[in-house]
């Protein structure tokens, strides 16, 4: 038997006299044993009083409930029901009317506030999660890129206004085409003395 922890469980007792004479009917009581030992005690309920008179050859019924602490959820207890009455000449009597191991169990009721929080924590940590996950992605990047990169070397040739490639030109061959630049170049032309501008000079006058 299964009953719910944190919600009120109800029972109905059904007493019907079968003998000669009154019945009076005083209280009912529950209480939560150890399974192994029903005579150890773990949760004593209320006791619910009635004081009702059952006649012979009549029969009542009575209601009582009690609720099963939350923090007995998933665990299996001994309940016993006692039922206390007395005949006409005050004699006590006392019946076990439920005594059975019942397991207390936990209802889902929908996202309660405990669940939601839960599920903003774990959400959280998923957030988390991604974003060191994604520094440590760009810090292993930087850390494989170089941090300078070198220019690349630009080759300079010799001054050749014609984009001429000569390397494949013996050397004797380049050496006589630049002596012959040189010639030509009116820089490389030799310098007269002064003496002979002065002998040009007296031809002329001549």
């Amino acid at each position: 038997m299964e009953i719910p922890a944190g919600l009120p469980v109800e029972f109905l007792v059904g007493f019907r006299n079968k003998g000669d004479e009154d019945f009076l009917v005083e209280s009912l009581e529950a209480s939560f044993r150890y399974p192994m030992d029903f005579s150890f005690y773990i949760q004593n309920f209320s006791a619910i009083g009635y004081h009702k008179t059952v006649t012979p050859g009549n029969e009542a019924t009575f209601h009582y409930s009690f609720i099963p602490s939350e923090a007995f959820a998933g665990r299996p207890f001994g309940l016993n029901i006692n039922l206390m009455y007395r005949d006409a000449s005050g004699n006590p009597f006392q019946e076990a009317v439920f005594n059975e191991t019942v397991q207390i169990i936990e209802l889902e009721e929908g996202l309660d506030g405990e669940t939601f929080f839960l599920y903003v924590f774990l959400a959280a940590g998923v957030v988390l999660l991604l974003v060191i996950g994604q520094q440590t992605l760009l810090s292993v990047g930087k850390k494989r890129s170089p941090s300078s990169r070198k220019a690349a070397p630009v080759e300079t040739g010799t001054n050749n206004p014609n984009n001429v490639d000569y390397d494949w030109l013996p050397r004797q061959t380049l050496a006589s085409l630049n002596k012959e630049k040189s010639q030509k170049s009116p820089k490389a032309g030799k310098q007269q003395s002064p003496r002979q501008r002065k002998v040009k000079r007296s031809t002329g006058s001549e």
